[in-house]
Order: C-alpha cells, then structure tokens, then sequence
C-alpha cells in the first residue's frame, strides 16, 4: 500500500494551525440535521488536533451553490450538530480565507475549534483554483484531509491545499484507505464482490473492473435480469436494458478469461406487480418467468448457495442490494446474505468491506452493518475506488 501521512506523524501541535477537510453535507429537515454520521466519523480527527494544541480550522462544502453565497447553503446550519458531537464550542467564520480568517485564529486558543464558511461560495473551489488554494494555506500551518467521502474531486480544499501545507490523513480517511487496501489493493485470497442495483449501465466500469480482480462475483438486483437476457433467459416484464445485453455478454467473457466465476439468481421471486405481499407472488425458476411477471428478489435456493460461496472467501466487497429491498418479502435475499456475512466476519472467518448509500441502508435493515469490517458512507467516492480510478484527493495525500 502506498504511504501517506496520519496524526501519528504529529507531535505537539500547541498554537499551529490545522486547516482540517471534513464532511459536512449532512442531510437536513426543517433546518435540522437529520443524520450526523459524517460529523461522529471526523470527530475523533477534531478532537486529536485539539488535544495536541492545534487551532482547527473546518472545511467543507454543503450543497451545491456554484460559486455564489446561497444564505440556506451555509455550513453554519449545521454548527449546532457539530457542537453537539464534538461537545465542544465551535466558532463560526463567514469566509474561508484572507484577513477574517486571520483575526479569527488570533482569536482563537490552543485547542479551539472554528468553522470556516462553505467553501463552494468561491467559484475556484471546484475549479482547483491555486490562487484560491494559496489564500486558504497563507493562514494555515498543516492540512489535515479527513473527507474520503469528497476525495474523488479535485478541489483546492480537497486536492489544491495538500501541495501547499504538509498533508495528513485524518482518522476517519486513514481507517478508509486501510479498509479499501484490505478489500481490493492487497485483499487475502479468494476475494468475492457483491453488485446490486437497478441498472448495469451505471455500473458498467464496476463491473469490468471487478472481473478482473475478484474470484467470485454476485450480481443481483436490476441489472442481473440483463445478464440473464444476454445468456437467452426470458425476464417477463422485468427491469432490464435490453440493449446493453452485448455489453454484459462482454463482461461475461472477460470474467471467464481472468478466471473470475459470475454467479447469476437461477431461482428469483417474481409478482406481476411491486407491492407488499402481492397476491401475484411466486418463487420459480429464471426459465419459468412468465411474461407478465417481474423478476423482484434472489430466490431461497439462489441466496443459500451464495451464502455457501462466502464461506469460501476470505475477503467481501459489497454495493448494493440483492433485490428490490425497500419492499417485504423482496429484502429476504439481501437480508440473508447480508447475515451470513457478518457472522462469517464476527467469527474472523472474512474480512467485508461495503460501500453506498442503499447498501448502508439495506445492511442496517438486515441488523448486520454492525459486523461488518468496515462500512463506508462515501457514495460516489467508493464508487469510483471500486472502478479502479484514482482519487485525486488520496493520491495528493501519498508522500
């Protein structure tokens, strides 16, 4: 794995400067945050620079103002969230460089904590703008990046500042790229992938990445009914991209040359609509889906043989559901995978690895993301990991 910095490499801090990159988009109702998870993962970053006497200086962006000030995009809505978690007073500072900035950290004590205006008010933020980068460093002494989450872009927060000022990953981003390096950089083998979801073209550089990494991949969800149409399978009604059967049939043969074995549902639960415990429900096999009928979940036979093939790894990378989970009985497959990996994980037996919005959500619904080895929040992030790219916000990080 390649070397970067972490907060091990700092010593005392008292009276330095932290510029510390973090994320803070946090979702929010009635102007209330409804979801503090980004803030309870940096916190333990926060509170370290503190303790070693460093004035911490927040960074983040929040929403999307393209490079103007949108009163109802200030990072300041969520200042009461990150109070709580950090059980700490923050300061709250309306810009994010130049003589404000600088009053502030005068102000400021070894160990205090102030946040910095949404960094997206400045049109060079997301243009990684050096001028923009430079007047951000001119009040800083060290950069601290701790928003794996925002690491896929390349903004002068989250690439342009780690030139500048020594660069560190916080706790939240090294406890990441450990995670990622064990899963798919130098994982133990056999390594099995698990990819769900609607659609094959939104995964498309996933797909054939994996197949030329991992030992064992599960498809599910949506885009398995296009596998199953390049390999001559009626899907009924099913959600299906017809026209991307070649591509999957392409995929199909790449896997077979670097010796990775696809495993498709042979056994799914169909219905004739999506509803709860529809009369229509049926569970048969994929050759028997009539034409008025959707393919909806991994049938019983289909999920327990999957489960027999992670008792067979050692490592499990995971994105996205199985079936159409938000609706019961169509999370059983999700569900029962999901158990059999964290209990294989909890006995030592796996390390597993997931990333993704429906993925947290489906794993949390099934009582297992607690077990996992590591979840990661980080949406198009762990995305574009999966696909193989480079991140420019962790590769500025590498000493």
């Amino acid at each position: 794995m390649a070397t970067f910095k972490t907060l091990d490499d700092l010593g005392d801090l008292t009276g330095k400067v932290a510029l510390v990159r973090v994320d803070l988009n946090l979702p929010m109702q009635d102007a209330q945050v409804t979801d503090d998870t980004r803030v309870r993962a940096s916190a333990p970053t926060i509170l370290e620079l503190a303790a070693k006497g460093a004035k911490v200086l927040l960074l983040a962006h929040f929403g999307r103002p393209k490079g103007e000030r949108v009163s109802t995009m200030s990072v300041s809505m969520t200042l009461d969230a990150v109070q709580a978690v950090l059980g700490k007073e923050v300061m709250f500072v309306p810009e994010i460089a130049g003589d404000v900035v600088k009053q502030a950290v005068g102000i400021l004590q070894p160990g205090d904590i102030a946040m910095l205006e949404n960094t997206r008010f400045w049109k060079g933020e997301e243009q990684n703008d050096p001028e923009l980068a430079k007047a951000i460093a001119a009040n800083g002494d060290l950069y601290v990046n701790d928003a794996f989450s925002a690491a896929h872009r390349a903004h002068a927060s989250t690439e342009g500042l780690a030139h500048l000022l020594p660069a560190y990953a916080g706790r939240s981003m090294e406890a990441e790229l450990k995670a990622l390096d064990a899963a798919l950089g130098t994982p133990e083998r056999p390594v099995c992938a698990v990819v769900g979801g609607a659609k094959v073209s939104s995964k498309l550089d996933v797909l054939n990445h994996l197949v030329t990494q991992v030992d064992h991949l599960i498809i599910g969800g949506g885009m398995a009914n296009t596998f199953l149409a390049a390999r001559g399978v009626n899907v009924g009604k099913s959600l299906c991209e017809h026209d991307l059967t070649g591509t999957a049939e392409k995929i199909l043969e790449i896997a077979d040359g670097a010796g990775c074995t696809v495993h498709l549902p042979y056994d799914v639960v169909v219905a004739q609509e999506f509803a709860a415990n529809p009369a229509s429900l049926r569970t048969c096999n994929v050759h028997e889906v009539a034409e008025n009928e959707m393919i909806l979940d991994v049938g019983p036979q289909a999920a327990e043989a999957l489960a027999d093939v992670l008792k067979t790894c050692r490592t499990l990378v995971w994105n996205g559901p199985l079936g159409a989970f938000e609706l019961a009985p169509f999370d059983a497959a999700t569900v029962a995978l999901a158990r059999s990996a964290a209990a294989l994980t909890k006995e030592g037996a796996l390390i597993s690895v997931a990333g993704g919005g429906d993925t947290v959500a489906a794993l949390n619904h099934a009582g297992a993301a607690d077990d996992f080895t590591y979840i990661s929040t980080a949406g198009g992030a762990f995305l574009e990991w999966m696909e193989g790219k480079e991140l420019p916000g962790v590769v500025a990080l590498l000493g």
